[in-house]
């Protein structure tokens, strides 16, 4: 475990102690351009965000639905690089003050080398990485050049986690573990599996895991936010739902960014009620 203690576990254990669920919305930074990216980033932290996960824009994205995919395809037709991407996340963070998880696909690693872009993220305040699609036995050079660089590596966890898989998680895990609500790829969906997300928590801590266990992948509903509490998680990540109000009014910036805003102060305050 880091022996450093980031912003964003700060805003996590702050949660917590308020005895209410951590709120991350998730972004494609980007999108649908540099300048709506700022306006949603805004939106978010003004909802009521704890944090925020941002995706870089990548053109084949395994685990993410449609409507992540069609994000990326807009914020790379708006020119966005990684580099660029990198800019415009510093941005964020220094006028908001806010903790970034960014969640990345390894190919966007490869290309700028392990050390150099996990150094980039620290550099632009980025506390902590998940890549989305390097299973755990690959997964040891990644987090270790990861730490080095004082950014810390999240686990991703499912339905079909075993145990022996969670006490890796318990090992080698920072900041947070990622419970996917379901198995498969992100997207809107009508009902979260409370069972199945709470016999994966039931799991993790099991196995002792500590860290917050923050759900996500379909959540898009407050009846969805209190079934994560209900299955004993810390916080939820939301996505998909919030980047479809959005994308819903284009080309009108504006319209998609208050519509937005109104779909993720609404998930912040059941992140803080009990249904």
């Amino acid at each position: 475990m880091s022996a450093q203690r980031t912003l964003l576990d700060e805003r996590l254990a702050a949660a917590k102690s308020s005895e209410r669920l951590a709120f991350l919305p998730f972004l494609v930074v980007g999108d649908p351009h540099p300048e709506g990216f700022i306006q949603m980033a805004k939106a978010m932290v003004e909802a009521g965000a704890d944090a925020l996960e941002l995706g870089l824009p990548f053109s084949d994205p395994p685990a993410d639905g449609p409507v992540v995919q069609a994000a990326d395809l807009r914020a790379l037709s708006a020119g966005i690089t990684t580099e660029k991407a990198f800019e415009l996340m510093e941005q964020v963070h220094r006028q908001h003050d806010i903790p970034i998880s960014l969640l990345v696909y390894f190919n966007l690693i490869m290309q700028a080398g392990a050390e150099a872009f996990f150094e980039r993220c620290r550099a632009v305040g980025i506390d902590a990485v998940l890549v989305a699609d390097v299973p755990f036995e690959l997964s040891e050079p990644i987090f270790r050049a990861a730490r080095a660089a004082g950014v810390s590596p999240v686990c991703l966890a499912s339905a079909v986690s075993s145990s022996e898989r969670a006490k890796t998680i318990r090992e080698i895990g920072e900041a947070y573990v990622y419970a996917a609500a379901r198995v498969g790829i992100t997207g809107v969906q009508q009902t979260v599996a409370e069972s199945s997300l709470g016999e994966l928590v039931t799991r993790l801590r099991h196995a002792e895991v500590t860290l917050p266990i923050l759900a996500g992948f379909g959540l898009s509903r407050v009846e969805h936010i209190h079934a994560v509490r209900d299955a004993g998680a810390d916080g939820c990540i939301v996505g998909s739902s919030i980047i479809d109000q959005m994308a819903r009014h284009l080309p009108d910036i504006d319209a998609g960014v208050a519509a937005a805003h109104r779909l993720a102060h609404k998930l912040s305050v059941a992140t803080r009620t009990k249904a």
